[in-house]
């Protein structure tokens, strides 16, 4: 190989080494402002709030190096008991009715009727309404006075119910009013549907299946992408409810709607106990993270792709 064929070479791959760098400086330059915010509101406070779970600080006092203390008194404290049961409660039995409502909302606003982008737009305006405003709301219908589930409850001769003052009606008041806002994720297993491909129905059909069995055997498999993604965010939402259970119940009654984050709030700013607030947040984490890796564990078991299916 002559030396001018080495040359060329060489200055090539040189321009290619300088264009590269350049494509990569303006890369990191584009995402600077994502980092910077990623760095400072995010990455930075998670390992402050880990140095800070080790420390016994009231905030106006100097931080003092308690060691696993904050964490040994979690296993003492019984309304972290009473928290966990709460919130064990409004996953277990409000994740899987939101998400049933969310697909069968999907399935009927997937027809093909007239006016019914309306419909989509009515079911989905409850998901991006305030979380107060829609607490000020549901305070009206749970009323046990003029509320409108009372009188619902009294048109098919059925007794009031205390909702938001009876301990063992108020987790369930949380977890119907949880089914207001499926329009989220009714949206995502929407376009689930419509992602399906018209031929597998037709082969279906053609093969002699009824509707059921074209749910059951085409519909259902295909979704189950978009029921997993669903699932997983809300159970990780469920276990952060908050914003519901402080403007309505403030944890009340009798600590029936005091969720794990409410009263971590209030160790943290009414308390002021950060160094106990800090591992209380850690632990949901941790909580979090380990339901979450079980969930992506077992997701080859009932989870499937339209690839996999065509191999």
């Amino acid at each position: 190989m002559s030396e001018s064929t080495l040359l060329v070479r060489g200055r090539r791959s040189h321009a290619w080494s300088a264009a590269r760098w350049r494509d990569t400086r303006d890369g990191y330059f584009f995402i600077l402002p994502w980092l910077l915010g990623f760095v400072i509101w995010t990455a930075g406070p998670m390992i402050a709030s880990v140095i800070i779970s080790f420390t016994d600080w009231r905030i106006v006092t100097t931080p003092h190096f308690v060691g696993l203390a904050n964490f040994a008194a979690l296993l003492q404290d019984p309304r972290i008991r009473i928290a966990l049961f709460n919130t064990a409660y409004y996953v277990i039995l409000g994740v899987p009715t939101h998400l049933i409502l969310a697909l069968v909302s999907a399935l009927l606003l997937n027809l093909r009727l007239r006016g019914i982008a309306v419909y989509r737009t009515l079911f989905y305006l409850p998901f991006i309404t305030p979380l107060v405003a829609n607490a000020l709301l549901w305070l009206w219908i749970f009323n046990t006075d003029f509320g409108l589930a009372n009188w619902l409850l009294t048109l098919f001769h059925l007794p009031s119910v205390d909702w938001l003052q009876d301990p063992r009606a108020v987790k369930n008041a949380f977890i119907i009013m949880s089914w207001w806002t499926v329009g989220g994720q009714m949206v995502i297993l929407l376009a689930g549907l419509q992602g399906i491909p018209q031929h597998l129905y037709e082969a279906a059909g053609i093969d002699g299946a009824g509707r059921w069995a074209r749910f059951r055997h085409v519909t259902l498999p295909l979704l189950t992408p978009s029921l997993f993604f669903n699932l997983t965010l809300a159970m990780i939402g469920a276990f952060q409810v908050f914003v519901q259970a402080y403007v309505m119940t403030s944890g009340g009654p009798e600590d029936a709607s005091l969720f794990y984050v409410l009263y971590l709030y209030r160790v943290a700013f009414q308390n002021f106990d950060m160094g106990y607030a800090s591992a209380m947040a850690w632990l949901l984490f941790v909580i979090i993270l380990i339901i979450t890796l079980i969930q992506f564990r077992f997701a080859n078991r009932w989870v499937y792709y339209e690839a996999e299916l065509k191999g």
